[in-house]
């Protein structure tokens, strides 16, 4: 059933509150693999993009051509970015690890 005819069904019958959230949390969840993975996506694509940024504006400021406070600001961010970056993926090799240790 549509959530639209269950909410109604839910205030017809008078359904318990708990049974409606549960339903609208069912139906949200359903897709969240897909969402965490373009997230990941994403932040990888971001972090990427921020280490070109970074590279351009170091490389225009060691010739003379950029402004400093850009540069170390663009260097800060794509450090930031990278230690995100392995901070994400040390903790899902843990994870990981941590359900492979499970018995069975």
């Amino acid at each position: 059933m549509s959530g639209s005819v269950m909410s109604g069904m839910s205030s017809l019958f008078g359904v318990a509150p708990g049974a409606a959230a549960y339903q609208r949390t069912a139906q949200s969840a359903s897709g969240s693999g897909e969402d965490f993975t373009k997230y990941l996506s994403n932040m990888l694509t971001s972090t990427v993009d921020q280490s070109a940024t970074t590279e351009g504006l170091a490389q225009n400021g060691l010739m003379g051509n950029g402004d400093l406070t850009q540069v170390v600001t663009s260097v800060a961010k794509a450090q930031l970015a990278l230690q995100t970056t392995v901070a994400i993926r040390d903790r899902l090799i843990q994870s990981y690890q941590s359900i492979m240790s499970m018995p069975i």
